[in-house]
């Protein structure tokens, strides 16, 4: 499972984040997006060498997050199942791939057509 997908189920849990500059934001998580952004609820956001501040919401964005401390009682077990549903495999298609005309290899280089469309004639090397 992708610690995305695992951190998007912890919505309504209370966690505190230290960010990659040494801020420490404490809050209730609303939601995680797939780009890590995280959005924060009741929030208590103590910037490095200063007082804390309290905030009513907070989003951060998911390359400035160092790491997440997740509360005790959080079941990691049942969050850590990976529930998303798997892509089926065409099977023919894989089969199929390197098979009849048209398929897998292209159409060829380009050959045939006037001569004047490539720049050059059509009497072999050389000789313009």
């Amino acid at each position: 499972m992708k610690l995305v997908r695992f951190l998007m189920k912890l919505s309504h849990e209370t966690v505190t984040i230290e960010l990659k500059n040494g801020t420490v934001v404490h809050g209730t998580v609303t939601g995680v997006d797939i780009s890590m952004n995280t959005h924060l609820k009741s929030v208590k956001m103590t910037i490095k060498n200063r007082d804390p501040v309290a905030l009513d919401t907070l989003t951060i964005r998911g390359n400035n997050i160092r790491y997440i401390l997740l509360p005790d009682s959080l079941p990691l077990d049942t969050l850590l199942i990976d529930d998303t549903p798997k892509a089926k495999a065409k099977k023919k298609e894989a089969v199929a791939l390197g098979r009849g005309r048209g398929r897998g290899r292209g159409r060829g280089r380009g050959r045939g057509g006037p001569p004047s469309s490539r720049g050059g004639s059509s009497r072999g090397r050389g000789g313009r």
